[in-house]
């Protein structure tokens, strides 16, 4: 079983920082991606920051320039660093991690739970 948990979210003010982090663990083979997404109350989730077999990154327009992704391969970690926030970024972050267990060849996705973001003043 792997399991996907977040952490890091809280309230902070326009043009403040915050930093997420997810971490992956269970039996776990291989990671091919970790990717953060996002849902304002009300709408449809969408995609925020990616990286892709620990090197390739991949950022939503809103948040390039702003937003950082890194992962750190040792322990199975995705941070996003998130600068200058704003009122629109407030939403629900999840973690999504692409993983192949070690009883499978198969890549499956598993979701964190979420954590909430809220940027107001």
């Amino acid at each position: 079983q792997v399991q996907v948990v977040e952490s890091g979210g809280g309230l902070v003010r326009p043009g403040g920082s915050l930093r997420l982090s997810c971490a992956a663990s269970g039996s776990i083979a291989d990671i091919k991606s970790m990717a953060w997404y996002r849902q304002p109350a009300g709408k449809q989730r969408e995609s925020v920051a990616s990286i892709i077999d620990g090197v390739t990154t991949n950022y939503a327009e809103s948040v390039k320039g702003r937003f950082a992704i890194s992962k750190d391969n040792a322990k199975n970690t995705v941070t996003l660093q998130m600068n200058d926030l704003k009122p629109e970024d407030t939403a629900v972050y999840y973690c999504k991690v692409r993983v192949r267990p070690i009883t499978t060849w198969a890549y499956i996705d598993y979701w964190g739970q979420g954590t909430q973001v809220t940027v107001d003043s």
